[in-house]
């Protein structure tokens, strides 16, 4: 905490705003692409913002009639760090004040995290407009090129000045070069190699507009399944269409739902599990914001199949807005009678409520999830029995994954074989990935099972950011493996990535280039798990230390070849001896970059860091290019450079924390890793 006790830093394991990274939360407001620099004006912004009181504007009331367009806003968590907020905040002011016959929309996630913040035109009898990277300044000028005031004599007004000033992305260039289009090659790539199903009108839905999720085929499956078909012609549909888990074990869903189904049971529970904690993933998050009755229909549809009045949804505490539009949802449905008792007039009644976890990436483990819901220490049990035989207050209890819930509905209304058409032999329909790194479309992707990597990255993705090249990349997040760029035909099906010693996981992927050290991001993934290890069983609590120790000394050039053969020894036993998913897949990063990247373990004993990552291994030094400007000085946060205007400058390696600040600044490249 700060002298003036107005902050308090506190490190966590995940945001959920992955392609923007860094990323700083303070209170609610989210700041992404957060440098060193920075620093001081965030904290400066949040200040102010705080002071702002918002500019009141007198509405002029347009009628229905007159609306000529619509004006869709993103607001997912990524397009809030990015600064969408403020975009939309101003935007609402300048339709208010200017009586633009147009409406303003939030929708959800757009999948392209990379443009945000999103702003898209839609004006009667012409084609939509999608701009991207649009700050508060950006706004007035894409407003004034495609509206009018809808009165006589009004002139434009720009109310954009009494507003905070633009975000941290963006630079305000010419309007061309902000405008997406779709027949652009990167855009075309990004949109036409998915299949939408679980995000299905993708940035076309109002989140919480209930009216609109039911103009769009909303709760039509669930009263179909209550009106017309009974819980084993629904249990049937659900097998047919060969769904499997999206929450990384990829158990066939219509077998977990059958075992629970035939327990004669009186009290049955259903759970959505929102518990999303890897680091590079943000799928359940976007669909939790974005599609929030899809997701209450799926665990309504999944209660009635299994016979179950109670529900909960499981969902971090991290994810704030997440829990809010949830929460207004249930609300929604509650009103208008789609939850509670006697649904659609008949003997189907469904209780639903949130449970927010604290933030213990080991809760999303269903075991220890149960456990936390009922008020207890978060902590696995061993299994036997399973959930679905004795689960939340020793009750048969059905778990799904956000998006294995989000994709019932869809299977419903179109049918099972239409969703198992897509995807591969035991892999059916389409799984949603985050796409983060180092990549350069970075965002939120749905795409059918069996794609190949390559496809993802250079096709999707666009290939490496910068022109870099391909190195790895990492699928199933921390309990995932690092699968290298020659392995890039490899399909993305739950067998053929256990082949390559990975796994589907809840859907994460980490894409990284040569200037990654495979060392050390087995370290930092390990690092996760064994923060978050529960404690309970020895070998994930004692083994997972042991080995973050061994990899700390391996980056620290301090590692012999022996610690390699420990390494390996460790990691099996752990996988092994483990009671849950976490322990047994904690190894799974350090197996996978032995065996595809042992020469740069290799190369740490040796004494160097091929990528010049491992801050024990590098030195930061100033060469004869140096312009003798001071922008490193005076830069540095703790001093490591003397100001010597018209002198070339040195570092003084033993202050010097390796934070890359004078290297960012330097316009001369002066500043080299050695």
């Amino acid at each position: 905490t700060d002298r003036e006790r107005l902050f308090t830093i506190k490190k966590i394991a995940c945001l959920g705003c992955c392609t923007l990274a860094p990323v700083v939360q303070i209170d609610k407001t989210t700041y992404g692409h957060v440098t060193p620099l920075q620093v001081a004006d965030i904290l400066n912004d949040f200040l102010n913002r705080r002071k702002q009181s918002r500019v009141e504007v007198d509405k002029i009331i347009i009628d229905s009639h007159e609306m000529i367009g619509e004006i869709r806003v993103g607001l997912g968590s990524c397009c809030v760090a990015g600064g969408s907020h403020r975009v939309k905040d101003a935007i609402d002011q300048s339709v208010s004040k200017n009586a633009l016959p147009v409406t303003v929309k939030t929708v959800g996630c757009v999948g392209m995290c990379h443009h945000t913040p999103l702003v898209e035109i839609h004006k009667k009898g012409q084609k939509p407009r999608l701009f991207s990277n649009v700050t508060v300044e950006r706004a007035h000028s894409i407003l004034e090129e495609n509206f009018k005031p809808s009165r006589p004599g009004i002139r434009w007004r720009n109310t954009f000045k009494s507003l905070l000033e633009k975000p941290f992305t963006g630079n305000g260039d010419s309007l061309d070069r902000y405008e997406l289009n779709v027949r652009d090659g990167a855009v075309r790539d990004f949109l036409n190699h998915q299949r939408h199903l679980a995000t299905e009108y993708y940035g076309e839905l109002d989140p919480v507009d209930l009216k609109e999720y039911e103009r769009t085929g909303g709760f039509s499956a669930i009263k179909k399944c209550v009106t017309e078909l009974n819980s084993d012609a629904v249990l049937d549909i659900v097998k047919e269409s060969g769904l499997r888990g999206r929450g990384g074990a990829g158990f066939p869903t219509g077998r977990k739902w059958e075992l629970i189904a035939e327990s004669d049971a009186k009290q049955k529970y259903v759970i959505c599990n929102g518990d999303e904690g890897d680091p590079g993933a943000f799928m359940d998050r976007m669909l939790l914001e974005s599609y929030p009755y899809r997701i209450i229909e799926g665990m309504m549809i999944a209660a009635l199949a299994v016979g179950a009045n109670t529900g909960y949804f499981y969902i971090r505490a991290e994810y704030p807005l997440a829990v809010a539009r949830i929460r207004e949802a249930l609300q929604h449905c509650y009103e208008n009678r789609y939850l509670g008792q006697n649904i659609f007039n008949n003997n189907f009644s469904f209780e639903l409520s949130i449970r927010e976890g604290a933030g213990a990436f080991v809760c999303g483990e269903e075991t220890a999830m149960i456990k936390s819901i009922e008020g207890k220490r978060g902590m696995p049990r061993v299994r036997p029995p399973y959930p679905v035989q004795s689960g939340l207050r020793n009750a048969p209890t059905l778990i799904n994954n956000v998006e294995s819930l989000a994709l019932v509905p869809w299977i419903l209304r179109n049918g099972p074989k239409k969703f198992s058409l897509l995807g591969t032999t035991d892999s059916k329909g389409t799984k949603v990935f985050s796409l983060a790194g180092k990549i350069a479309n970075g965002g939120l992707i749905e795409v059918p099972m069996g794609i190949s990597i390559n496809e993802v990255v250079n096709k999707i993705g666009g290939g490496i950011a910068n022109g870099g090249r391909f190195k790895a990349i990492q699928i199933g997040g921390p309990s995932g493996g690092c699968i290298p760029a020659e392995l890039g035909d490899t399909a993305i099906d739950y067998a053929a990535l256990l082949e390559v010693g990975a796994m589907m996981g809840s859907g994460g992927m980490l894409v990284m280039d040569e200037n990654d050290c495979m060392v050390d991001i087995a370290r930092y993934f390990l690092g996760f798990t064994q923060d978050q290890s529960c404690g309970k069983c020895t070998y994930c609590r004692i083994g997972t230390k042991r080995m973050l120790e061994i990899l700390d000394k391996i980056c620290a050039g301090k590692g012999t070849t022996d610690d390699l053969v420990l390494l390996e020894k460790l990691a099996g036993e752990v996988k092994r001896g483990s009671i849950c998913g976490l322990g047994k897949t904690a190894p799974n990063p350090i197996l996978t970059t032995l065996r595809y990247f042992r020469s740069e373990y290799e190369a740490h004993i040796d004494g160097t860091c091929p990528a010049k990552k491992c801050t024990d291994l590098i030195s930061y030094e100033i060469n004869d290019d140096c312009g003798c400007c001071t922008l490193c000085a005076q830069n540095c946060p703790v001093e490591a450079i003397p100001l010597t205007p018209y002198e070339q400058h040195k570092i003084n390696q033993d202050l010097c924390i390796k934070c890359d600040s004078c290297r960012q600044v330097c316009p001369d490249n002066a500043v080299v890793v050695v």
